[in-house]
């Protein structure tokens, strides 16, 4: 398993976040996780990147996390250009005067040029429109070719064509990374996971097919014993 998450409990003072949580996550999964605003989503991932410490139980990986969070969580003041920004994601291997080497700055490089922004590498991180800030960010956490690729509504509120230059890198991805996708978008879930994870203070796990449009709604429930008739639903 990649991540084994064992009997999780999680508060934020008096108020329970997650309870009795298991979820294992084999190796080159691609999961979407769907659930209500405030069901604990990103504190689930938070605690799988070890932000967090859990109240009770465990949470164990293995490889290296890379980490997209949404834009509108970032801070677009700070003074940094792209090619600047996407490096910070391999700080680790910095040198002890905060250079680069030519391999690093080439992989950044290369990273600039899949998501389309090389012609925007000196632009101001602030300066960039909500889907391009997302590609950079998508960039910086993959320089460091991480094992695990979790990603916090990535497609949120961004243009089309960033979106599906987004999708297109996840495809290319499946199966040779384990992927976490929080997402509220019911056809990513459909036509792209393998697996779907509901999380709303505990956390439920099943097959795309099993998704309803009452998802759509924000109706999150366990699978039906009967696929809902909408055109959402995948039959298997």
């Amino acid at each position: 398993m990649t991540i084994a998450i064992e009997s999780l409990f999680f508060s934020y003072g008096r108020t329970n976040i997650l309870e009795n949580v298991r979820l294992l996550v084999e190796k080159g999964e691609f999961i979407g996780i769907m659930g209500p605003n405030g069901g604990g989503k990103t504190t689930l991932l938070k605690l799988i990147m070890g932000f967090l410490e859990p109240s009770l139980g465990t949470v164990v990986t293995e490889g290296v996390i890379g980490y997209v969070p949404q834009v509108q969580n970032t801070d677009r003041d700070f003074p940094i250009c792209v090619s600047e920004l996407i490096l910070l994601g391999a700080l680790s291997e910095a040198s002890i005067w905060g250079t680069f080497s030519p391999l690093i700055k080439k992989r950044a490089e290369s990273l600039m040029e899949r998501l389309n922004l090389t012609q925007h590498k000196h632009t101001m991180f602030g300066q960039l429109s909500g889907g391009l800030a997302q590609r950079a960010l998508l960039a910086r956490a993959l320089l460091s070719d991480p094992d695990i690729l979790l990603l916090d509504e990535p497609t949120a509120n961004i243009d089309p064509i960033s979106a599906q230059v987004i999708f297109e890198i996840l495809e290319d991805l499946k199966g040779k990374k384990t992927i976490l996708l929080v997402t509220h978008d019911l056809n990513t879930i459909i036509h792209r996971v393998e697996r779907v994870i509901c999380v709303k203070g505990r956390v439920s796990s099943f097959l795309p097919k099993d998704v309803c449009e009452h998802f759509a709604m924000g109706l999150y429930h366990s699978p039906l014993m009967a696929p809902c008739e909408n055109p959402f639903t995948v039959r298997g």
